[in-house]
């Protein structure tokens, strides 16, 4: 029997790890090298991505190095792009400018973004990069710190999130109004037009430059698929989340139809 992951490498699979309620927290799994990127990826539109937004590319001087060795251990020719198109996640390099000080991001390959542009992330303090996530630097920032610093080769570390989108398109980069992105989503509707993203996050330390790599391999898949138990949990994030970062999900502009779809759900399952 094939041991189960400590991560899954689907939305329902993940959900079970996602944070849907309470204060910012890491949630940091051991991973196994074996679990570390997913299997069988489909590539197609991972290239596709790369190929219509260069933009998605950015590596600067001092990841150079890193660049190279994160390559040499996939056993890729080329830089983080080509390491970006041979697998099914995203690739981020953080380095330090010395010993004990803040790590940035330094280079990256992003084909999947979720609601973020890499130009405006690039160089960036840690601190800096997840400034719009509220509370992150009153409840998590010194707790990643403190995690990145004692990280070492060649342990690997996994977390999850999930989200609610309007659509099932791996590159997530609304420009739209919120009111307007979910209007018609409906409680009859809502299986079919409500998404959930799930973000499979992975941290390792490449064991000649020091830096670290982040990697981000995102899922998706529609509302109605997920057996009863993820459309539950889900839900949850209705009530668990702050005004702030319920606000920052577009949350009030969904959140009665999904409770009144999964709430019909369990009424069907019961």
């Amino acid at each position: 029997m094939i041991p189960k992951p400590a991560l899954g490498f689907s939305v329902e699979t993940l959900l079970p790890d996602a944070r849907v309620s309470g204060p910012l927290r890491m949630g940091l799994v051991r991973l196994a090298e074996s679990e570390w990127l997913a299997p069988d990826p489909n590539l197609a539109c991972r290239n596709a991505a790369f190929d219509a937004h260069p933009e998605a590319v950015h590596v600067l001087p001092e990841a150079r190095a890193a660049e190279t060795e994160l390559c040499e251990m996939l056993g890729v020719s080329g830089g983080i792009e080509q390491a970006a198109r041979a697998h099914w996640e995203d690739f981020c390099i953080l380095t330090q400018d010395a010993p004990g000080s803040e790590y940035r991001l330094t280079g990256a390959a992003v084909a999947f973004p979720t609601d973020w542009h890499l130009s405006e992330k690039m160089g960036r303090a840690i601190v800096k990069v997840h400034e719009p996530i509220d509370g992150y630097a009153e409840q998590l920032s010194a707790g990643v710190d403190r995690f990145l610093a004692g990280l070492r080769a060649p342990h690997v570390f996994g977390r999850t999130n999930a989200f609610v989108m309007a659509n099932g398109m791996y590159r997530y980069l609304p420009t739209d109004d919120p009111a307007t992105r979910f209007s018609h989503v409906t409680p009859e509707n809502a299986g079919t037009t409500l998404f959930v993203r799930c973000e499979r996050e992975t941290l390792r330390r490449l064991p000649k430059t020091q830096a670290i790599v982040f990697t981000i391999g995102v899922h998706v898949t529609a509302l109605g698929s997920l057996g009863d138990a993820a459309v539950q949990r889900v839900a949850e994030t209705l009530d668990g989340f702050g005004h702030g970062e319920g606000d920052r999900r577009a949350a009030p502009h969904y959140a009665a139809a999904l409770q009144a779809y999964a709430d019909a759900r369990k009424r069907k399952a019961a």
